[in-house]
């Protein structure tokens, strides 16, 4: 066991990385993943051998893959977030309206955390997906989630994940990225130019729940030459405060 205060399992800790190698490279061998995660092929084949009894793995022919057990542990984190279904038909109709990509998160662990995206026909094909983690200060989804974090936990989360360069836009500057955070209190709204993918630009709102806290957050992305400052204020701003409102009146947050 690991020696902090939290009395972390080593071995605990060895199988969730075994776990994240399946889930990136869908189908392969003990010899891949003992290279991964930087362990003796016999060592992750007993941790293997122990996902597959409790059936959390699939070997097919030496081959390992997620079970398809995980579908139903999605159905029920699914679940935990309050009328889902709102916020999905919310999100369909944001990107149909708007012709770009609508996306909700919430923050899990100090990271942004996709759980719904709607793309519409027009819509620029994007690499978030359900479940899918990234840094909070590069995204518009997270910025507008940490706008309505107060300071302590802002800079708890930026000291434990750090500020990395996603592109040369990205404001890897603390001081700099807290000081913006009241602009985006200010405007209502958060916005990533470029700062997370190179030629895509995103603003994001936040969702309130009842206390008030932040629950979550909506965005818009799309290409640079459509999301201009013009549509932004003029048009988009309006769009996804509408959908922010009937998401956060129709649903009960956790």
């Amino acid at each position: 066991m690991a020696d902090d205060n939290r009395r972390t399992v080593d071995a605990v800790r060895t199988a969730c990385e075994v776990l994240d190698v399946l889930q990136r490279r869908e189908r392969v061998g003990v010899t891949e993943i003992a290279e991964e995660v930087g362990l003796a092929k016999g060592a992750v084949h007993r941790h293997l051998t122990t996902l597959d009894e409790a059936e959390y793995v699939v070997n097919e022919d030496g081959h390992y893959r997620l079970s398809l057990r995980y579908l139903d542990m999605a159905d029920r984190v699914k679940e935990m977030i309050g009328n889902y279904d709102v916020i999905a038909g919310e999100l369909e109709k944001l990107a149909e309206t708007t012709g770009e990509v609508a996306q909700f998160a919430t923050e899990e662990h100090g990271w942004v955390t996709y759980v719904y995206k709607a793309n519409s026909g027009s819509g620029v094909q994007t690499a978030s997906s359900a479940g899918k983690r990234e840094y909070m200060h590069s995204t518009a989804l997270g910025k507008a989630m940490l706008a309505e974090m107060n300071d302590e936990r802002v800079t708890e989360i930026l000291d434990e994940h750090g500020t990395p360069p996603k592109t040369e836009h990205t404001c890897t500057d603390p001081s700099e990225l807290q000081a913006s955070l009241e602009t985006v209190r200010e405007r209502g709204y958060s916005l990533d130019n470029q700062e997370n993918i190179t030629g895509l630009r995103c603003m994001g709102m936040p969702l309130m729940n009842d206390e008030p806290r932040v629950f979550g957050a909506v965005s818009i992305s799309g290409p640079v030459s459509r999301m201009t400052d013009e549509r932004i204020e003029s048009e988009l701003s309006e769009a996804l405060a509408r959908s922010t409102n009937v998401i956060e009146i129709n649903s009960k947050f956790a």
